[in-house]
């Protein structure tokens, strides 16, 4: 199953680090590529676990375009952000 999720407050690849780090420690997810400039994670899942995903990008700081972007998501965006930065 490959799926595309345009995402909320991406901006670097601090952000895109965290990001491919969350997902593919989620059961069945095998790869991510992530477009910074049009904020879309690109995820192939050997599931159907589209909805998992997207709960763990919104619990990354990172929620789908049209669902709630509150100030909690944004900042813990910042902080994912500022991790993965270090990590890479």
């Amino acid at each position: 199953m490959k799926s595309q999720i345009q995402i909320e407050n991406l901006k670097c690849g601090g952000c895109a680090a965290t990001i491919k780090k969350g997902l593919l420690a989620l059961d069945g997810v095998t790869e991510i590529e992530i477009d910074i400039e049009k904020s879309i994670v690109s995820i192939a899942s050997e599931k159907e676990n589209l909805e998992e995903i997207k709960l763990k990008l919104s619990k990354l700081g990172y929620p789908e375009v049209g669902d709630a972007n509150t100030i909690v998501h944004k900042a813990k965006s910042f902080v994912s952000c500022a991790v993965g930065r270090m990590d890479s």
